[in-house]
């Protein structure tokens, strides 16, 4: 704080005691002492005030942000459970429809048959269904065709 080095205090000190006298610096330099004393104890409890302070803010801080997040997660909670129970409703109502149902044969494959140049010569062809095969994932997005714009003149 004060940039004071020993020659300065012995300077101090010689003064004193030729201003105060040998009989009173005692008395002067224990007050003095007990006067810093005090001083350093306020200094230091009012840093402790300040620090508390701080970290009361920052717990009420938190708090408020404890209780946005709680807030938060009930209100997840209460969406999830109206649609949980919107879900309960619709699969408590399915078997009821389900019974009403009617089931009918599932469709058959078509037969494709090949008819040869000459259906004399040729065997007949087995018939053979018709199936469909995925399609292979494309590398790139098929090019798409623009016409150009021609203005009406």
């Amino acid at each position: 704080m004060f940039d004071i080095g020993f020659s300065e205090l012995l300077v101090i000190g010689v003064v004193a005691l030729i201003v105060l006298g040998p009989e009173r610096l005692p008395k002067v330099a224990r007050t003095a002492g007990h006067l810093l004393g005090r001083f350093q104890r306020y200094v230091s409890d009012v840093k402790a005030e300040i620090k508390r302070e701080m970290h009361n803010e920052e717990i009420m801080k938190l708090s408020a942000s404890l209780q946005e997040a709680k807030d938060a997660v009930t209100g997840v909670e209460q969406a999830l459970h109206e649609q949980v129970g919107e879900t309960g409703q619709i699969l408590k109502s399915v078997p009821e429809s389900v019974g009403s149902l009617e089931f009918v044969e599932e469709p058959r494959p078509v037969e494709v048959t090949r008819s040869a140049p000459d259906e004399a010569a040729a065997p007949p062809a087995e018939p053979s269904p018709q199936l469909e095969l995925p399609l292979p994932p494309l590398s790139e997005p098929p090019a798409q065709h623009i016409p150009p714009h021609n203005p009406a003149p």
